[in-house]
């Protein structure tokens, strides 16, 4: 903000203007051109208080730009940061924010995406910044920033939990907001030359940015607009300046403008409890899902528990608890879970799958080839529901017919997990070795290394009188054994 050549004054933000308004009446008055009628009283600067040269403003500025340095060295680009550095200085990203990281809401506004983007940023907090810490003061000056900010990031985070959201911009928005809400409503004792130029600039800042957004100018230049973040800080700033215009325009009486600053906070907790109950529930599952460990089953299943019980008809809750549970090989309870998930949402194949192979693990065939049955009149393609049904007419010894499945499982998908493992175990018990080999080679190249398809290849060779390939298979599957 550049200031007055005359009076040394503070001039608007986003004014080419040298010379103030005030300077240019009162060079008026001294030329006698001005109406008599019009006075114009000495005056101290309006929107400049006597304070130290290190404004709030300054250190926020310092912040973001040291963060930025942080996170060039960190990169080792000065653009285009990538997803694990941002995540890693704190963006707000729902699968994080969501689940539990909910301080990213205030370090999100103090990182950027690249050099381009803190230039603009900081340009605007330099202008408005000012302007807001010089009219409100600096306590609540501070508040009106991460208040809006925090606010912009559950706009943010609502509107698009899965595309990270970083910069100032919200907070911005915010101060523009509160101020264009005050000056209109007549907070400040400014004349009015001064609130017109204000409004005007601010008028046009936040026309601007909001076209810029919802056009394709931002892809244009490469950058993400995050127009949710803008209306969320814009909409906050605007009821924080209108309160404080009307209820506690004074700044000396503070308790009245902490009672105003303490109401907005309520409200954007309230906006925050409801994000959260409407959108965090799969990510704080994604979190409890990372968290599985061999050594943490109980407080992987807690976690899904509480996550079963705030929301209580989530297919996806309940789908994760009874694999959590099946996993555990707690197969009644992994039983309940799968039977609530089809309660809720009965064509959900893959728990119908999950519920057959329960079935299968207890030996309750019957039961088991009822649940497979209904998945293929479901949909006769479904390869797992002719995975499933091979399984059962293998565990009833009826490997002929089992082949038949697990043939017509990896038609419909070569990829398969485990069908061509199983069907080398059909032609294993049959005595058809070749055939179970190629089975078996054809898993591990679908699959991977795996002890379990080693040890049945050692056993098949072995059949076969293939010894050395026996023994290889058999170091191998005890090598892959202490590896895991």
């Amino acid at each position: 903000m550049s200031n007055c050549t005359q009076c040394g004054r503070k001039l608007p933000p986003f004014t080419f203007r040298r010379i103030c308004q005030w300077c240019v009446q009162h060079e008026a008055a001294q030329r006698g051109d001005a109406d008599d009628n019009v006075r114009q009283r000495v005056m101290p600067t309006p929107w400049v208080r006597r304070e130290s040269s290190i404004s709030l403003t300054k250190l926020v500025f310092g912040a973001n730009v040291a963060v930025f340095i942080a996170m060039v060295f960190a990169s080792g680009s000065i653009e285009g940061f990538p997803g694990e550095i941002l995540g890693h200085f704190g963006a707000n990203w729902g699968p994080y924010t969501l689940a539990g990281d909910w301080w990213r809401l205030v370090t999100y506004m103090f990182l950027h995406g690249g050099v381009m983007h803190i230039a603009f940023n900081m340009w605007c907090l330099w202008d408005l910044g000012a302007l807001c810490e010089s009219l409100y003061g600096t306590w609540t000056f501070g508040v009106v920033y991460l208040m809006t900010g925090v606010a912009g990031g559950l706009a943010s985070v609502a509107w698009h939990p899965a595309i990270p959201s970083v910069g100032a911009s919200g907070a911005i928005f915010g101060l523009a907001g509160a101020l264009i809400a005050s000056l209109y409503l007549g907070e400040f004792s400014l004349p009015s030359y001064a609130i017109q130029a204000n409004m005007k600039s601010l008028l046009f800042f936040v026309g601007f940015n909001i076209l810029f957004g919802v056009s394709a100018l931002g892809d244009l230049f490469g950058i993400h607009v995050d127009n949710a973040c803008h209306i969320g800080g814009l909409l906050s700033g605007l009821m924080l300046g209108a309160l404080i215009a009307r209820v506690a325009p004074d700044h000396d009486n503070v308790a009245r403008r902490a009672g105003v600053l303490a109401l907005v906070a309520m409200v954007v907790a309230g906006a925050g409890l409801a994000v959260r109950q409407w959108r965090s529930a799969p990510f704080r599952m994604g979190r409890a899902l990372e968290a599985i460990t061999p050594n943490t089953p109980d407080r992987v299943v807690a976690q899904l528990k509480e996550i079963v019980r705030q929301q209580p008809n989530s297919v996806q809750a309940h789908f994760a608890l009874a694999q959590t549970y099946f996993g555990e090989e707690k197969f009644s309870e992994a039983e309940a879970e799968f039977k609530r998930v089809l309660q809720l949402q009965p064509q959900h194949a893959a728990a119908r799958f999950e519920l057959g192979m329960v079935f299968v693990s207890e030996r309750r065939l019957d039961d088991a080839n009822s649940a497979f049955a209904q998945l293929v009149a479901q949909d006769a393609n479904d390869p797992n529901g002719h995975l499933g049904m091979g399984l059962v007419l293998a565990a009833e010894g009826n490997q002929q017919e089992a082949i038949g499945e697990y043939k017509n499982a990896i038609r419909l998908n070569p990829q398969i997990s485990g069908a061509q493992y199983e069907l080398g175990r059909s032609y294993t018990k049959l005595k058809m070795y070749d055939e179970a080999i190629a089975a078996y080679l054809k898993e591990r190249e679908n699959t991977g290394d795996d002890p379990d398809i080693e040890t049945a290849l050692a056993d098949a060779y072995q059949a076969k009188g293939m010894t050395q390939q026996a023994r290889e298979a058999s170091d191998k599957a005890a090598e892959l054994k202490r590896q895991r």
